[in-house]
């Protein structure tokens, strides 16, 4: 007995998440992976065609074809969505793992924060670029902006509620009743800069 216990101590620490957690990784995964598919397919069509005009290209403003033709569209020196097929399908294998049953390792957790800190990151980059400088939107790119914000603010209220991040208790207790107000209050500032942004546009 004396020895079971001291294996069980010694054992590296585990961590599993909820099944709400898990479906919330598969579907924005989801989501991000088919804003990212859509987008590819058309880019594609678009190197083959430079009149090709996507879908979602509505209007002045409302304008994926604009985004597409952008330098900032392709950042690394490929399509940015050819990333986002990699990334998001990450995510949905990790949600569908939860889902299943497995426990992962701290370290696990920490960096699967820590690519989606980066997909915030390169987000907001995008859309300022978007805003600010190409002057068009994409509503494929906006799907992917929301999904990707969803899913970094729901694990890092996790990684903080497990303590995986070290916050103060108020923090964790706020995180804990209150998931959906950061990732809430984020889309909400993203979508009043774009009612700002082209207010004549919108109520002209």
């Amino acid at each position: 007995m004396t020895t079971r216990s001291t294996d069980a101590d010694a054992a590296p620490r585990t961590v599993g998440a909820s099944r709400a957690l898990a479906l919330l990784l598969v579907i924005t995964g989801a989501l991000g992976l088919l804003a990212a598919w859509v987008i590819t397919i058309d880019k594609f069509k678009l190197l083959e065609d430079p009149n090709f005009t996507p879908g979602c290209s509505l209007n002045p403003i409302v304008s994926c074809g604009n985004i597409m033709k952008s330098d900032q569209a392709s950042a690394f020196g490929f399509p940015n969505p050819m990333l986002g097929l990699v990334a998001y399908g990450i995510v949905v294998c990790v949600g569908m793992s939860v889902l299943a049953g497995a426990r992962f390792r701290p370290w696990y957790w920490l960096t699967l924060n820590a690519g989606m800190l980066f997909g915030v990151g390169f987000c907001t980059w995008l859309m300022y670029q978007s805003l600010y400088n190409i002057n068009s939107l994409c509503l494929w790119c906006c799907l992917a902006w929301v999904a990707t914000i969803f899913m970094f603010w729901y694990v890092t209220a996790f990684n903080v509620r497990e303590g995986l991040l070290p916050a103060p208790g108020w923090l964790r207790a706020f995180l804990d009743e209150f998931t959906w107000v950061p990732p809430v209050l984020h889309v909400g500032i993203i979508g009043m800069l774009i009612l700002t942004r082209w207010w004549d546009f919108w109520t002209s």
